[in-house]
């Protein structure tokens, strides 16, 4: 990236940079360090040899016997931790920021499964670290919960942050969504070099107060004519409230009408403020959404790309990334700089201050580049992963707070299609589902519900009748509902929505009947 081209890393040694932005050395390490991979790796494998534990089960072992080892392993990266969190859209965004990295030729290493604890990313290490402990990666895009990702900073202070949304998620965990905010607020305030943040949502905007002198602020945000696809949580009403208004004769559509009407895709101005005065200027701003296809500003010029991401939402999470993006470069090329010509008695964390306060507003990106490596990602799993079973398409689709549910019914039309809704509430899910009730089913009203499942399946299908959808079955019985869902009338395109816990069972049971990937979790 800091050649000619502007899309490979310059030569500089990764001893070098280490040095100029403050890595530790070997000598930080405690003498018992070089037995917690081989222990780690020991635990792995027999958890999933004996499918027992999770994904995160390892991580919570070594973080017992060695609290040090995520801190020391991920302090030797030279471009440092980009740390990922919000309410919505982590996971896929998360997996955007890898890819375009990568592609742009930088050895990266992330959490891919999902599993956002700090014990998942010491699980994840735990596959790339050899026994000598020493991380072969340029850096780290990790996705972290909201809660976890305090805790994380404790241990490692993050050179860039991309802070998403504050969703209402979990209320038994997090309180009420201004409690989420100040959760994410201490990210921002212990980030180091670049805090990215959603121009639209007034709370996560408000955070560019809270970052620290020497840390840069960008922001990622939408044409003025596509905020109303886009609600934040204060924006939500009820079924109830949005019918009595379309009774009323006021004109206003549902929050699903709005998800499924196609914006126009007339250019607007990037920088005009709202009517609540949210004026930031973009780094990039989503100005149109398709069919698998969308329009951005970045630096004032207009680009285009086509995806295989599923959803439009995953189009305002593309233009959060390609704004991380955009930041780690101009990162790479200031950090290279410095490696260049900062005297060898300059003390490490002189070299990273003097590394962080360089970013440049301008980065010299290849764009063609950066969008072609944007359109060749993928789903994450089970967020519109599609997997073929019996002659069908299933699609798996996370739900887990209103507004993902919301977005994910406007997003993917039941017509045509056999709807499943399995809920779970384990503690990964949260235990609170009074959230449905803020969710418009309406529109699933023409073509039912063929199933209902899950240890919360009658909440379910009680909410569902509330909004007048028909429901055809419903049980407790997930796996066993599973294979009736999925092997009736075969040919015809299937939905699965699914909280986190479900989503996983759904899973292994897809696995006994097809080919399902591997996505590194414990069945």
């Amino acid at each position: 990236m800091g050649e000619e081209n502007g899309s490979q890393p310059r030569e500089t040694s990764r001893e070098t940079q280490r040095e100029a932005l403050g890595g530790q050395s070997d000598a930080a390490r405690p003498w018992t360090a070089f037995a917690t991979p081989l222990i780690g790796k020991a635990v792995r494998g027999a958890s999933r040899l004996l499918r027992h534990g999770g994904s995160a089960f390892p991580g919570k072992i070594v973080e017992q016997i060695d609290p040090g080892f995520l801190a020391r392993t991920l302090a030797d990266l030279p471009y440092g931790v980009v740390l990922v969190s919000g309410t919505n859209g982590k996971t896929t965004t998360t997996r955007m920021v890898a890819s375009m990295l990568e592609t742009l030729g930088l050895k990266v290493f992330t959490n891919p499964t999902g599993s956002n604890f700090t014990r998942g990313v010491v699980s994840a290490l735990l596959t790339e670290v050899p026994l000598s402990g020493r991380l072969d990666a340029d850096v780290a895009v990790l996705e972290l919960d909201e809660a976890y990702a305090v805790k994380f900073v404790q241990q490692v202070k993050p050179r860039f942050a991309l802070l998403l949304n504050v969703m209402r998620d979990q209320l038994d965990r997090f309180g009420e969504i201004d409690n989420t905010a100040r959760l994410l607020e201490r990210v921002a305030e212990a980030t180091t070099g670049t805090v990215v943040l959603n121009r639209e949502d007034p709370r996560i905007a408000r955070f560019a107060s809270a970052v620290p002198e020497g840390t840069g602020v960008r922001y990622f945000g939408l044409a003025p004519e596509l905020r109303r696809f886009f609600p934040s949580d204060d924006d939500m009403q009820t079924t109830v409230a949005e019918e009595a208004a379309s009774v009323a004769g006021n004109g206003r559509p549902s929050a699903n009408d709005r998800a499924q009407q196609e914006p126009a895709g007339t250019s607007v101005s990037a920088e005009a403020p709202d009517a609540d005065g949210r004026e930031a200027t973009a780094d990039v701003t989503l100005t149109r959404v398709g069919n698998h296809e969308a329009d951005f500003l970045i630096d004032g010029r207009a680009v285009h790309t086509a995806v295989k991401l599923e959803g439009v939402y995953n189009l305002f999470n593309a233009a959060a990334a390609l704004a991380t993006v955009r930041a780690v470069m101009a990162q790479d090329i200031a950090s290279a700089q410095v490696a260049e010509t900062v005297p060898a008695e300059t003390m490490p964390g002189q070299a990273s201050h003097a590394s962080d306060a360089a970013i440049s507003d301008e980065s010299p990106v290849d764009h063609d580049r950066l969008l072609a490596a944007l359109a060749e990602v993928t789903p994450a799993f089970g967020r519109g992963e599609t997997i073929a079973v019996n002659g069908s398409d299933v699609q798996l689709l996370l739900v887990k707070n209103p507004m993902g549910f919301r977005l994910s019914l406007g997003s993917f039309p039941p017509d045509g299609h056999d709807t499943m809704i399995a809920i779970c509430d384990l503690y990964a899910d949260g235990r609170d589902m009074s959230w449905l009730w803020d969710v418009d089913f309406t529109s699933l009203r023409p073509t039912g519900v063929a199933m209902v499942s899950g240890t919360r399946a009658w909440d379910m299908a009680l909410r569902l009748e509330y909004d007048q959808v028909r429901v055809e079955q419903t049980g407790t019985d997930l796996e066993a509902a599973v294979r009736q869902f999925v092997t009736a009338r075969p040919g015809v395109p299937k939905h699965i929505y699914c909280t986190y816990t479900s989503m996983l069972r759904v899973r292994a049971e897809l696995a006994k009947l097809t080919t399902v990937a591997d996505a590194g979790v414990g069945r």
